[in-house]
């Protein structure tokens, strides 16, 4: 949908390009998409999680994206520790089904997330 018109209809206001702020009414209409979202993807058989935007190095490195990928933000903690803002969570839900996944009897295993994503 054209950004002008939705500015225009009060539904987001542009703060600079490609950034909004969801308006009132705009944001009135994206959590009822989200809850469409939610409601088919619990009917599913869905469970819903909420990972950490920030992401650890280290699970990066395992796939061997942590060099290709161009963060929008990466930082280094006072201990040395990399960090970085997940464009995507592929590195994130790996480790964390490897966790609770032990069993052929713990699939199928239906999980969704409904966050912003930095890219």
């Amino acid at each position: 949908m054209n950004a002008r018109l939705l500015i225009r209809a009060g539904f987001v206001d542009k703060l600079m390009a490609g950034v909004y702020t969801f308006l009132p009414l705009g944001l009135r209409v994206l959590k009822k998409i989200e809850n469409i979202v939610r409601e088919e993807m619990d009917k599913a058989g869905g469970q819903e999680i909420l990972m950490p935007a920030l992401q650890p190095k280290e699970n990066w490195e395992v796939t061997g994206r942590w060099k290709s990928f161009d963060a929008l933000f990466k930082l280094k903690t006072r201990s040395g520790a990399d960090y970085a803002l997940g464009p995507t969570h592929e590195e994130t839900i790996y480790p964390l089904l490897k966790h609770y996944v032990s069993s052929y009897k713990d699939l199928p295993t239906y999980l969704y997330q409904i966050q912003t994503k930095f890219r």
